[in-house]
């Protein structure tokens, strides 16, 4: 089974993971490779933000490409190595009406030509690994032969493929419904996994604990998660010790907030504002007494206009 540092990552998810939640998992968790949310070929090259940025503290970090013009991809990939990037991530999954319509996401493994194109084209570009995330099919394209003609064309280019056990349905469902109405389909991915021993082949899809986590290391290289790290976020505090057997100490939820305190004061002095930073920490204390209550507290007061550490802080005193 191939070594990686895909062996566990937290998925990209447009509008949850940006620099403050990346920030946020990367306290929780040294090991786990992080995600920046899907960012577009056009937004880093006619964008007016600064549509690369990340904090030092977030390696390993990847940045998540969306696009499907081989010599804008090949630029971007370029940028996101000098800026630092551990990684860039295609995807090939997203099933989202705006994305297709940009020709790029999901819709994108009905043209494995292309995808191979883009892909060659980055590597030309970059010494750091370029990696695909896709799906199982799509639409009626969803036969096991239909994948593998998909990733033996993609191959030669890529080693690493995260695969969403899932097809996508491009028309009739909502982003929200491809997430759970298609259904899950786990032993397809170990078998491709099974078929291209020589890949590193990381799992995605329905994943909500550690003991899951542990079952499909069993099959695959990597599990990657999505949603329950992020509504879930204690769960990442296991990863380093219970995935990657490091014997660091599992930070406690009290203590991860507060080390998040110089980190928010810097941001503020930035111009951030705190519930842009504190939203991402909202669940860290689920089935917890008082919980609802750091939930509530935060919710109607860290968008306010000074609002600055000490609303955290006394937010902090409801939780038992």
């Amino acid at each position: 089974m191939n070594s990686t540092k895909n062996k566990f990552s937290v998925a990209p998810m447009l509008d949850w993971t940006d620099k403050h939640c990346r920030y946020f998992h990367r306290i929780l968790t040294k090991q786990t490779l992080l995600y920046t949310e899907m960012v577009t070929t056009g937004a880093i090259l006619f964008g007016k933000g600064d549509y690369l940025a990340f904090n030092n503290e977030e390696h390993p970090v990847s940045l998540q490409l969306g696009g499907s013009d081989p010599k804008a991809l090949a630029q971007c990939a370029k940028l996101a190595q000098e800026r630092g990037y551990d990684e860039i991530n295609l995807n090939v999954g997203c099933p989202s009406d705006r994305v297709q319509n940009g020709m790029f996401g999901a819709c994108l493994m009905g043209n494995a030509d292309l995808v191979a194109n883009c892909i060659a084209q980055m590597q030309e570009q970059v010494d750091i690994p370029v990696t695909v995330k896709t799906r199982i099919g799509i639409d009626n394209f969803d036969s096991y032969a239909f994948l593998c003609q998909f990733i033996e064309k993609v191959m030669p280019y890529t080693n690493t493929f995260i695969v969403h056990a899932r097809k996508a349905w491009l028309s009739g469902l909502s982003p929200k419904e491809n997430r759970e109405i298609p259904p899950l389909d786990y032993d397809r991915v170990y078998k491709l996994k099974q078929d291209y021993p020589d890949l590193t082949i990381a799992i995605n899809g329905g994943i909500k604990t550690i003991d899951e986590i542990k079952y499909h290391l069993q099959y695959v290289d990597g599990v990657m998660i999505g949603r329950e790290a992020y509504q879930n976020p204690l769960l990442l505090t296991e990863i380093d010790t219970q995935i990657f057997g490091t014997n660091t100490s599992v930070i406690d939820p009290l203590s991860a907030i507060r080390a998040l305190y110089p980190y928010i004061e810097q941001q503020l002095m930035q111009g951030a504002q705190l519930n842009h930073i504190m939203r991402h920490t909202l669940g860290i204390f689920n089935g917890r007494k008082g919980a609802r209550q750091w939930r509530r507290y935060l919710s109607e007061n860290a968008h306010k206009k000074a609002a600055g550490v000490e609303v955290v802080e006394q937010a902090l005193t409801f939780i038992q």
